[in-house]
């Protein structure tokens, strides 16, 4: 099995997250980044499809130059190499442009059997980036899967949905993306550490990737983000003092909350 799996560095969850003055798009710099939690878990299943069945295990990243770090995260799990498209005219490129641009790196990738990713970034929360990746390649697309099966051939999964388990299957190759009841990722070893160094990580611009700049970048993106705010800083609560009439003065506060 050849295995690509997409990755992602994302601000830290316990990290403010602010939008940056200029053309408010997500201020990277000024919160500590992380690989997103969801794709440890997409590394994590390519991980033991590979130890279950042999072959290989390609880390793909979109991103800024820190996003090495993420990059080596997953190489230190059990990745055998890596794959970053890197390119300044990439700043504030939208979903469906992410899609194609990704689409084109894994066509950098010889003989790709499985496209693995998390169903959602915790920086954008579209999830539908990997549905719209499929679309582009023409694959079969599983997703929101908290199980996956695979042969060699085929790849079988259970889709979680609101009304229900589904179980899907599909020929290769195919993109399939996992939510975070997949599995549970392991810790980077420090020998996994160590070797993590040595492993090969390709720095693509969009000239290698074949990808032409007036299809990305915040300039080419369909939607924009024209004006925002701060969070206001909360407010004190509402005291009620008890004196028989309690329970009465909070109805009439959720009331006034239309709470009630």
């Amino acid at each position: 099995m050849n295995i690509v799996v997409l990755v992602k560095q994302v601000p830290d969850t316990y990290s403010e997250r602010k939008l940056s003055a200029a053309d408010h798009t997500l201020d990277r710099e000024s919160a500590d980044a992380v690989l997103d939690e969801i794709n440890e878990r997409a590394v994590e299943e390519a991980l033991l499809i590979k130890e279950a069945q042999g072959g290989e295990v390609t880390v793909v990243c979109m991103g800024p130059d820190r996003a090495t770090d993420a990059i080596r995260k997953a190489l230190s799990m059990g990745a055998d190499k890596a794959v970053h498209l890197s390119d300044e005219a990439l700043h504030g490129t939208d979903a469906p442009a992410t899609a194609k641009a990704l689409a084109k790196v894994i066509g950098t990738v010889e003989g790709v059997d499985l496209v693995i990713a998390g169903n959602e970034a915790t920086d954008g929360r579209s999830g539908a980036v990997p549905a719209m990746i499929a679309e582009v390649l023409g694959w079969p697309q599983l997703t929101f899967a908290r199980k996956v099966e695979t042969d060699g051939s085929s790849v079988k999964v259970e889709r979680e949905t609101d009304a229900g388990i589904l179980t899907v299957e599909s020929g290769l190759p195919a993109v399939v993306s996992v939510t975070e009841k997949i599995n549970e990722p392991r810790y980077p070893s420090f020998k996994g550490i160590m070797a993590a160094k040595k492993k090969p990580v390709s720095a693509l611009s969009l000239a290698d990737a074949g990808i032409d700049a007036s299809e990305v970048g915040l300039a080419n993106a369909g939607s924009q983000v024209v004006e925002s705010a701060p969070k206001p800083p909360k407010s004190g609560g509402v005291k009620v003092t008890d004196e028989g009439e309690g329970g009465v003065q909070v109805a009439d506060f959720l009331a006034g909350e239309k709470l009630l």
